[in-house]
């Protein structure tokens, strides 16, 4: 049989990214959450992490093992929450912005359900403005948005650099007029974007203007235009252009959450506290990559 409590450490490995993040998350000693899964790999037979750079990343029998890891303590917490009703219940409406979404839904919902399967969870995609809206309202009860000056009631959970991205094979940032794939006009990222390439007069053209990322995404990936993006959500396929090479320098991202005061709930609540720790992680890991990649390439 496989040992919850090194299930655990190990998900929350693989859900952290990191070895002391993990540690935090299940309230153990780094040298804890390596021995569990040292045993764990004993028990298995099997190594479930390979050396990746400086780093580790899950071996082929870690791939296999995660899900069914997931399956197992899901059960767990669901018969412990069903017979003696300690567990959370009840219902969270979350709202999150599309391009946020790729980046940061699928930890999130698969950590949350893993401690609290009863709860469910309504998600809703939106841009920020919007979901601001619909908290204001109480039809939202939590929402991840770029905070600004439109959203000043925003609890600042991040602030990050924001980047103009272009796709890997192509030196799209020196053609003049410069395409564009941004967010409709009420986008921050949008905005900030024009008003820093006006201020340069650097002259543009939109190759596309989508309230939906996955709709950009393709097109800056394929080298057809650029985009803004904050660094933590930048995709693999993605290249950043480095400071000032040769566009103008963007300002911070400000990653903010709101809740309705309506919804001051312990599942509202707990579902809160997990979103500060995963974009908090997120964005650290992407900014230590970020430079390194970037260092690399001055170099």
């Amino acid at each position: 049989m496989l040992d919850t409590d090194q299930l655990r450490s190990f998900i929350a490995i693989v859900d952290t990214g990191s070895f002391t993040r993990a540690a935090e998350r299940v309230n153990k000693t780094q040298s804890a959450v390596s021995m569990h899964v040292k045993r764990l790999e004993e028990r298995l037979g099997k190594p479930l992490f390979i050396k990746h750079g400086r780093g580790v990343r899950l071996s082929r029998n870690g791939e296999h093992l995660i899900e069914y890891a997931r399956t197992i303590l899901q059960a767990e917490a669901a018969a412990f929450e069903a017979i003696t009703r300690k567990g959370l219940t009840g219902q969270v409406r979350f709202g999150v912005p599309d391009d946020y979404a790729e980046a940061l839904l699928a930890d999130i919902m698969a950590c949350f359900s893993l401690h609290h399967p009863l709860v469910e969870v309504l998600v809703v995609c939106l841009g920020s403005m919007e979901l601001a809206e619909r908290v204001r309202k109480g039809d939202i009860d939590l929402a991840i948005v770029t905070a600004g000056d439109e959203i000043p009631e925003a609890e600042i959970i991040k602030e990050e650099p924001l980047y103009w991205v272009a796709g890997q094979n192509k030196l799209i940032e020196y053609e003049r007029p410069l395409p564009l794939a941004l967010g409709d006009k009420q986008c921050n990222w949008a905005r900030v974007a024009i008003d820093s390439l006006n201020e340069a007069n650097i002259p543009m053209k939109y190759s596309l203007v989508s309230s939906n990322y996955a709709a950009i995404a393709p097109i800056v990936e394929a080298g057809l235009a650029v985009t803004v993006l904050p660094e933590s959500i930048v995709r693999r396929s993605q290249r950043v252009i480095p400071k000032g090479q040769p566009l103008p320098e963007l300002p911070c991202c400000k990653i903010g959450l709101m809740q309705a005061s309506s919804s001051q709930f312990a599942e509202t609540e707990t579902l809160a506290n997990l979103i500060r720790e995963t974009i908090a992680g997120k964005a650290d890991q992407a900014i230590r990559a970020g430079t390194a990649a970037r260092v690399a390439a001055e170099n």
